[in-house]
Protein backbone atom coordinates (compact mmCIF):
# COMPACT_ATOMS: atom_id res chain seq x y z
CA UNK A 1 0.00 0.00 0.00
CA UNK A 2 1.48 3.31 -1.02
CA UNK A 3 -1.11 5.73 0.23
CA UNK A 4 -2.48 7.18 3.41
CA UNK A 5 -6.17 7.35 4.23
CA UNK A 6 -7.25 9.75 6.97
CA UNK A 7 -10.71 9.40 8.48
CA UNK A 8 -11.82 12.02 10.96
CA UNK A 9 -14.36 11.69 13.75
CA UNK A 10 -15.23 13.85 16.73
CA UNK A 11 -15.77 12.54 20.23
CA UNK A 12 -16.69 15.25 22.70
CA UNK A 13 -14.20 18.00 21.88
CA UNK A 14 -11.45 15.67 20.62
CA UNK A 15 -10.68 14.90 16.98
CA UNK A 16 -9.80 11.28 16.30
CA UNK A 17 -7.77 10.78 13.16
CA UNK A 18 -8.04 7.15 12.08
CA UNK A 19 -5.01 6.63 9.86
CA UNK A 20 -4.64 3.74 7.44
CA UNK A 21 -1.64 2.87 5.28
CA UNK A 22 1.88 4.23 5.47
CA UNK A 23 3.27 7.62 6.43
CA UNK A 24 6.39 8.35 4.43
CA UNK A 25 7.87 11.14 2.32
CA UNK A 26 5.15 10.57 -0.29
CA UNK A 27 2.20 10.73 2.11
CA UNK A 28 3.40 12.84 5.05
CA UNK A 29 2.22 16.05 3.38
CA UNK A 30 -1.40 14.85 3.64
CA UNK A 31 -1.02 14.40 7.38
CA UNK A 32 0.62 17.81 7.69
CA UNK A 33 -2.22 19.41 5.72
CA UNK A 34 -4.77 17.72 8.01
CA UNK A 35 -3.00 19.02 11.14
CA UNK A 36 -2.85 22.52 9.65
CA UNK A 37 -6.56 22.37 8.84
CA UNK A 38 -7.41 21.25 12.38
CA UNK A 39 -5.23 23.91 14.01
CA UNK A 40 -6.74 26.62 11.80
CA UNK A 41 -10.18 25.55 13.08
CA UNK A 42 -8.80 25.49 16.66
CA UNK A 43 -9.25 21.72 16.91
CA UNK A 44 -6.08 21.01 18.86
CA UNK A 45 -7.09 18.02 20.97
CA UNK A 46 -6.12 15.21 18.63
CA UNK A 47 -5.88 11.43 18.92
CA UNK A 48 -3.95 9.80 16.08
CA UNK A 49 -5.21 6.22 15.88
CA UNK A 50 -2.27 4.36 14.32
CA UNK A 51 -3.75 0.86 14.56
CA UNK A 52 -3.82 0.49 10.78
CA UNK A 53 -0.52 2.23 10.00
CA UNK A 54 2.10 -0.31 8.97
CA UNK A 55 5.05 2.04 8.60
CA UNK A 56 6.10 5.56 9.57
CA UNK A 57 9.29 6.96 8.03
CA UNK A 58 11.43 9.73 9.45
CA UNK A 59 9.42 12.16 7.31
CA UNK A 60 6.23 10.90 8.93
CA UNK A 61 7.59 11.11 12.46
CA UNK A 62 8.84 14.59 11.57
CA UNK A 63 5.26 15.74 10.98
CA UNK A 64 4.17 14.63 14.45
CA UNK A 65 7.23 16.17 16.12
CA UNK A 66 7.00 19.34 14.04
CA UNK A 67 3.31 19.93 14.82
CA UNK A 68 3.31 19.20 18.54
CA UNK A 69 4.86 22.48 19.67
CA UNK A 70 2.31 24.68 17.89
CA UNK A 71 -0.56 22.50 19.06
CA UNK A 72 0.58 22.59 22.68
CA UNK A 73 1.06 26.36 22.39
CA UNK A 74 -2.70 26.45 21.76
CA UNK A 75 -3.33 24.27 24.86
CA UNK A 76 -3.83 21.14 22.79
CA UNK A 77 -2.02 17.85 22.35
CA UNK A 78 -1.54 14.93 19.98
CA UNK A 79 -1.95 11.54 21.61
CA UNK A 80 -0.81 8.48 19.67
CA UNK A 81 -2.97 5.38 19.99
CA UNK A 82 -2.77 1.70 19.08
CA UNK A 83 0.65 1.60 17.42
CA UNK A 84 1.50 -1.71 15.77
CA UNK A 85 4.61 -3.40 17.22
CA UNK A 86 6.94 -2.48 14.31
CA UNK A 87 5.83 1.16 14.41
CA UNK A 88 6.14 1.26 18.21
CA UNK A 89 9.64 -0.20 18.04
CA UNK A 90 10.87 2.68 15.87
CA UNK A 91 9.02 5.19 18.08
CA UNK A 92 10.81 3.79 21.14
CA UNK A 93 14.22 3.65 19.41
CA UNK A 94 13.91 7.30 18.41
CA UNK A 95 12.91 8.12 22.01
CA UNK A 96 9.90 10.13 20.86
CA UNK A 97 8.19 9.18 24.13
CA UNK A 98 9.90 12.29 25.53
CA UNK A 99 7.76 14.38 23.13
CA UNK A 100 4.62 12.36 22.43
CA UNK A 101 2.68 10.05 24.70
CA UNK A 102 1.63 6.66 23.32
CA UNK A 103 -1.54 4.88 24.42
CA UNK A 104 -2.55 1.27 23.87
CA UNK A 105 -5.95 2.21 22.46
CA UNK A 106 -8.02 5.10 21.17
CA UNK A 107 -10.19 4.78 24.27
CA UNK A 108 -7.18 5.22 26.60
CA UNK A 109 -6.08 8.31 24.69
CA UNK A 110 -9.58 9.81 24.85
CA UNK A 111 -9.73 9.05 28.58
CA UNK A 112 -6.43 10.89 29.06
CA UNK A 113 -7.93 14.00 27.45
CA UNK A 114 -11.01 13.69 29.68
CA UNK A 115 -8.87 13.25 32.81
CA UNK A 116 -6.77 16.28 31.90
CA UNK A 117 -9.86 18.41 31.40
CA UNK A 118 -11.36 17.25 34.70
CA UNK A 119 -8.21 18.19 36.62
CA UNK A 120 -8.29 21.65 35.02
CA UNK A 121 -11.90 22.15 36.17
CA UNK A 122 -11.21 21.34 39.82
Amino acid sequence: MDRLVINEEYQDNVVVLKLHGIIDSGTAQFLEEKFNELVAANNVRIVADLGEVNYISSAGWGIFVGEIRGIRHRNGDIKLAAMLPDVREVFDLLEFNTLLRPYNSKEEALAAFAAHQNTRLT
